[in-house]
């Protein structure tokens, strides 16, 4: 593998497999990387010759009261597990070089609608840098494929959304969440969790199940979705927000609606997780 930290070098060995006739995939990252994460690269590996990995921490998508620089950096033992992946190169850029101007000379990518809401609304300009980040890389790997997990369920969505609005040549390969034996979703956030918490912090996935049995014969979701945060609240976490939404747009669902997603975030400790799970009712 090798590992590449400027632009000028990850678009030589692009543009030399690009000769060859190979496609290129894509998995962007903020490194810390579990198992989640390699399902990405193994993805990725059933639908393009070259897969590419990034690692950057993305100062934009951090807000004023997240800290940035407690976020866990692994590079290291990322290294390893991609390697072991048989990913082709690394990037690993500085936020100077992705954003030389500085944050507030950036010119940024905002994505109306499905990123309103939820993660947007509780974490304000998140999804901004997000999609800008993503709008950035994407230019500069000019990936064929790019694989995301479904973990991010409403970033998924965003992408997806950028995408398309701005026509840009890049098939979007949604990844299934991969969950510990508990069924507690994976994510470099539960690093910080302590095991009593871990242990507390299956109630999320637990309350999602239970809420994905329930909306097949009650409609009342608002009734449904007041009885999960209590026992969200309950379980010792506290919930930011959980909704059943549409699929698709996001919009909080209707009674008609058949594609459904419950959307749901809690405190846990110092961790803020989140967990989404996709429900299909009988036409």
């Amino acid at each position: 593998m090798q590992t590449v930290a400027t632009i000028e070098q990850l678009r030589q060995q692009i543009s030399d497999w690009r000769q060859q006739g190979l496609t290129i995939g894509f998995v962007p990252t903020m490194g810390n990387l579990h198992a989640g994460h390699i399902s990405l690269i193994e993805e990725a590996h059933k639908h393009a010759d070259k897969i590419v990995a990034s690692i950057f921490v993305n100062p934009m998508q951090f807000g004023a009261n997240e800290d940035i620089d407690s976020y866990p950096r692994t590079m290291d033992d990322d290294k390893q597990k991609l390697i072991a992946a048989n990913t082709d190169i690394l990037f690993t850029p500085t936020p100077e070089i992705i954003y030389p101007k500085g944050l507030e000379n950036q010119t940024y990518v905002e994505v109306p609608d499905v990123s309103d809401g939820y993660c947007g609304e509780s974490r304000p300009g998140h999804f901004r840098g997000v999609s800008t980040v993503v709008c950035k890389l994407f230019n500069i790997v000019q990936p064929d494929i790019a694989c995301f997990g479904l973990k991010d369920y409403q970033q998924v969505q965003v992408i997806q959304s950028m995408v398309e609005d701005l026509s840009m040549p890049i098939t979007i390969i949604p990844v299934p969440t991969m969950r510990e034996s508990s069924g507690l979703a994976m994510s470099s956030r539960n690093n910080y969790l302590t095991a009593d918490e871990k242990s507390i912090a299956t109630n999320l996935s637990k309350t999602l199940l239970w809420l994905a049995e329930e909306v097949k014969s009650n409609k009342n979701f608002s009734a449904l979705i007041e009885q999960a945060a209590a026992k969200i609240d309950a379980s010792g976490m506290k919930t930011d927000y959980i909704h059943i939404s549409h699929a698709r747009t996001l919009n909080p669902a209707t009674a008609e609606d058949k594609k459904l997603v419950i959307l749901a975030a809690a405190h846990c400790g110092k961790a803020r997780l989140i967990d989404n799970l996709q429900v299909e009712l009988d036409a």
